[in-house]
């Protein structure tokens, strides 16, 4: 492939709604929010951009999410960053929840101090529903 054709196909993945992808900087602010993030979210790139992650950070997870992203940012090691999967719960601009699964990417400059974090994620809220229901039907709860 030609360097052309890598930036094409950036900015193809970056633009597809399939998957909503999620940029912020070392603060939490939300720099980037693809149409998949609309989607998936609710808002859209103008409501979302330069707002704090906490628009899709359901309260009760707050502190664990801004203690663990607070030492990334710090030291520019994650337990998660080589391609793990996460599963959490997630906010949608309606104030209804979603169980989405994600995975980060540290952005990092040229001297390894972190820019930020780009996570894409994917709404998995049926497939967690059905998951559950099988569970209460296996145990009969």
């Amino acid at each position: 492939m030609t360097e052309e054709d890598l930036r094409q196909l950036g900015v193809a993945l970056l633009n597809s709604p399939a998957e909503a992808i999620v940029y912020s900087d070392r603060e939490g602010l939300i720099r980037f929010w693809n149409a998949g993030a609309e989607r998936v979210f609710g808002f859209t790139a103008e409501e979302a951009l330069g707002q704090s992650l906490d628009i899709i950070i359901p309260e009760r997870q707050r502190q664990r999410h801004w203690d663990g992203y607070d030492e990334v940012m710090k030291t520019g090691v994650s337990r998660y960053g080589s391609g793990d999967l996460l599963s959490v719960p997630a906010l949608r601009k309606d104030g209804s929840r979603i169980s989405v699964e994600f995975t980060i990417v540290p952005l990092k400059d040229a001297d390894g101090a972190m820019l930020g974090m780009a996570s894409v994620m994917r709404d998995v809220s049926a497939r967690f529903e059905e998951l559950k229901t099988l569970r209460r039907q296996a145990t009969g709860r």
